[in-house]
């Protein structure tokens, strides 16, 4: 009888539950290799996961290694590593204790292939029993623009120190075509955005998926709220902050002018001192984080994404069109989605174009049922986490020990 492949899977965090984007797209690559190999799970976590979360992991992956990173450790650990010249990444995400486990686990198996979770990983690759065993390495987004994006909207310091970080941060990512069978990002807007400055012929693109069955728009039966706006993500993410309180400056006051009782509605983990002042402002509702956000979503008269920074796929478009909203998106919120606008949702770009769109969407119910019926039907059609998987497994370095069914790759 054929044993199964041996694979180690690599994460700068903790792969479940599937709430946040990284952990979205982790979790359900690791479960899809799970059911393929015996995988070998090495992660970072700030604190000990919780005994459910262990369990479901263990359940999947022949063996399962947390190691802890203090933030008061992390933060000085980076400003080290950018003070030596590298990227205060790969100090952020630089774990002695990791290092060790790899090495020992090399030592003790020989992998089929290495899955390396983001550019904040790769440094591990160096642990003796490695060389030689096919890497891929899915860089979701290229990280170095998203830092080149922060430095255009900061000042001062912060731009020094963020344009530094994507200037050394590029060069690591150029450097993985020589140590890697595959590159993966999660669109072709980020691949050909790769392909620019990194001379490979191995970079792939295979999006994101959706649970179609989780985000439904039968999931809740909740009546919906007039005149609401939501928006759902991390708020305590750069660029998630970033957007909303561009929104609620810029926008908002706008919106309410025309529709006095309006209410926007922030709903995200970690809320901190600039989401709570934001939820001052007449008709901002701070609600933080919850268990489920998919009654939030229902009773939305209309999603808003209104980033600016905007790197790779966002989930919290696609999770709104399974759940057949009406959505506003900036043009950078969309085009790694790639859906029509005016048909699966609308776009804005300036203030004014804001408010001209999102007091239409409040009074055409029409409108909102047709762009909520395409998005669902969009997204069904190209964000199925089993094609998307299926994509994962044909994969250079991947397909020798995962044999896939004539599956191909987003080149």
């Amino acid at each position: 009888m054929e044993s199964r492949p041996q694979i180690l899977y690599l994460a700068h965090r903790v792969p479940y539950p599937p709430n946040r984007g990284d952990r979205i797209r982790s979790f359900h690559q690791l479960r899809f290799l799970a059911q393929r190999a015996h995988v070998s799970l090495g992660f970072l976590c700030e604190e000990a996961p919780p005994p459910d979360t262990m369990h479901v992991l263990r359940s999947m992956c022949r063996r399962v290694a947390p190691h802890r990173l203090g933030r008061h450790l992390r933060r000085l650990r980076g400003a080290w590593s950018l003070a030596t010249g590298r990227t205060a990444t790969e100090g952020l995400f630089g774990c002695d204790g990791l290092r060790r486990t790899v090495s020992q686990w090399a030592q003790q198996t020989r992998f089929d292939a290495v899955f390396v979770f983001c550019s904040s990983m790769v440094q591990y690759l160096g642990a003796a029993g490695l060389a030689g065993v096919p890497v891929v390495v899915d860089l979701v987004d290229v990280d170095s623009q998203k830092w080149l994006d922060y430095g255009r909207h900061s000042r001062g310091p912060l731009r020094w120190l963020f344009q530094t970080e994507a200037m050394r941060l590029r060069r690591l990512e150029a450097s993985l075509a020589a140590r890697a069978e595959a590159l993966v990002v999660v669109s072709r807007r980020e691949a050909a955005l790769l392909q620019s400055f990194c001379a490979s012929d191995r970079i792939y693109a295979i999006p994101n998926g959706v649970d179609l069955d989780h985000f439904h728009p039968d999931a809740c039966d909740c009546p919906g709220a007039a005149e609401t706006c939501v928006f759902v993500g991390a708020l305590d993410y750069r660029a998630n902050l970033e957007g909303v309180t561009w929104f609620c400056r810029a926008i908002w006051p706008g919106i309410r002018q025309r529709h006095p009782h309006a209410v926007f509605r922030l709903v995200g983990r970690r809320p901190g001192h600039a989401a709570r002042r934001l939820a001052r402002l007449p008709g901002v509702d701070l609600v933080g984080e919850v268990a489920d956000v998919r009654p939030y979503l229902c009773e939305a008269t209309v999603v808003v994404v209104p980033l600016r920074i905007a790197p790779g796929i966002q989930n919290k478009v696609l999770e709104a069109m399974a759940m057949g909203k009406p959505i506003v998106v900036t043009p950078q919120a969309r085009e790694g989605v790639e859906a029509a606008p005016d048909v699966h949702l609308c776009q804005a770009e300036t203030p004014t174009e804001w408010v001209q769109t999102v007091a239409r969407l409040f009074t055409d119910g029409e409108l909102r049922r047709r762009l909520g019926c395409a998005a669902r039907q969009f997204v069904e059609q190209h964000f199925r986490w089993n094609d998307q998987l299926q994509l994962l497994a044909g994969l250079p370095g991947m397909s020798k020990c995962l044999r896939p069914d004539n599956a191909k790759v987003m080149g």
